[in-house]
């Protein structure tokens, strides 16, 4: 198709594109995930980077992520704010074991903060959700980048 909508997961795309397409593109991105089992949604968790972490610093991010992560300012962190993210990254990796997921391009660094303290009050399910939630949200405005999408 064209740039990867999903990070380094390949197979919903091809699963979406093998099935009959409902004339909703994202629907049917969205039907696959959905259908998925747990460990592969996990393993889509999982490919994600985490923000402002090692990705960005060595520039191994996708294109795609590393556009969205500068959308947010994630590129020009204060010593601070850098320090920040990456105790909340470390505090959100140990208690659920994948990274943080949000779609930053509908926020700033400071709603990204606060939403990955907040979000360590979930349980495990919810993350999990939240994070398959968001990555719908991301995945609408890259078909949108792509004239495949309804404007938002």
């Amino acid at each position: 198709m064209s740039a990867a909508l999903f990070e380094h997961s390949p197979w919903v795309e091809e699963r979406a594109d093998a099935a009959p397409s409902s004339g909703d593109r994202h629907a049917d991105l969205m039907a696959v995930l959905h259908a998925a089992t747990p460990e592969e949604q996990l393993a889509l968790i999982r490919a994600h980077p985490e923000l402002a972490g090692k990705a960005a610093i060595d520039r191994t991010l996708t294109d795609a992520s590393a556009a969205e992560q500068a959308s947010a300012g994630l590129d020009r962190l204060t010593a601070e704010e850098f320090a920040a993210f990456h105790a909340l990254n470390a505090a959100y990796r140990a208690r659920f074991d994948f990274p943080f997921i949000i779609c930053v391009r509908l926020t700033d660094k400071a709603g990204i903060l606060a939403a990955m303290e907040a979000r360590l009050a979930n349980d495990r399910d919810t993350e999990i959700a939240t994070a398959l939630a968001q990555i719908g949200e991301i995945v609408r405005l890259r078909l949108k980048d792509l004239g495949l999408e309804a404007a938002v």
